[in-house]
């Protein structure tokens, strides 16, 4: 089943907190103390692009590789923003996620960079199971978080839920949230019209989706998700000119992250039956985002 956008601004204030979520081994994990969708059973849509259009963007690639290696690198060495980031973002290359192959459906969501937000400077920084197993496996341990999540348990059970995305096509991007140098929320960005979700609405050509879950309870409840739902649909228009929704299917029953979306600027489109749950389809559209 799809995630269900636990979170998006507040799951209730009587939350766990994440830091007792029963994770094993998640002492062991010294780079995520450092640091300071429930999964989905159905197989994404067996799409293929025509031939002529992968060569058409491979032609393209080969031309703006380069500039785009220098710009992320000016990202890493130029920018002062936030005071932990530029340490904690120098530790990662920015293509060591992306699929083998150079597969990359969504557009290069490792070079996407940090944007300025009313809360902080915030960076998607594509996970690195190596790294981030044991504080994402920690937060799907919230039980505010495994109500919508359903992917509490060890380890092994989150990396189950990466890795096939890593190692897919790149119709999928799991990534961390990082805010002012802090990684703090959970987001996966995926290709809505490649999606099984496809299959249950009128979808269009390079829709894009939206999952998020915020971490820690202490940034819950206070506007926090919208500020980032906004900026983040924001950046998936701006950095991706082919898509024109952005699109997210939270649970209904997730008061609090329906409230979330239609605060950063989503319009509640239809209520959707998914084979796991009833959900909220909420759209953010480009030709409305100056308007909502």
């Amino acid at each position: 089943m799809s995630p269900t956008d636990a979170s998006a601004d507040a799951i209730s204030a009587a939350s766990t907190d994440v830091g007792t979520g029963a994770c094993p081994d998640e002492s062991e994990d010294s780079a995520a103390r450092d640091l300071g969708r429930g999964s989905d059973s159905e197989d994404t849509l067996d799409l293929r692009l025509p031939d002529e259009l992968v060569a058409l963007f491979e032609e393209g690639r080969t031309g703006a590789d380069a500039a785009t290696a220098d710009a992320a690198a000016g990202h890493g060495h130029g920018h002062g923003h936030g005071h932990g980031q530029q340490g904690w973002s120098d530790s990662t290359d920015p293509r060591a996620s992306r699929a083998p192959g150079g597969d990359d459906l969504l557009d290069g969501v490792a070079d996407w960079g940090p944007i300025a937000t009313p809360a902080g400077v915030f960076q998607l920084v594509p996970v690195r199971v190596e790294r981030d197993l044991a504080l994402v496996c920690r937060w799907m341990n919230d039980p505010a978080v495994t109500a919508f999540w359903e992917l509490a348990g060890p380890q092994n059970v989150t990396e189950d839920h990466l890795r096939p995305q890593l190692a897919g096509d790149g119709r999928s991007s799991p990534c961390l949230g990082v805010l002012e140098g802090t990684p703090m929320s959970y987001w996966e960005i995926y290709r809505a019209d490649l999606d099984p979700l496809a299959r249950h609405y009128p979808v269009r050509p390079h829709d894009t989706g939206i999952h998020l879950l915020i971490g820690a309870v202490t940034d819950r409840g206070r506007g926090l998700g919208s500020t980032l739902l906004r900026a983040v649909a924001d950046l998936v228009l701006d950095r991706r000119p082919a898509c024109a929704r952005v699109i997210a299917e939270p649970d209904l029953r997730n008061i609090p992250s329906v409230t979330a979306f239609l605060s950063a600027g989503f319009r509640f489109s239809a209520e959707v039956d998914l084979p796991a749950k009833r959900a909220a389809l909420m759209i953010r559209d480009r030709s409305l985002r100056d308007l909502l």
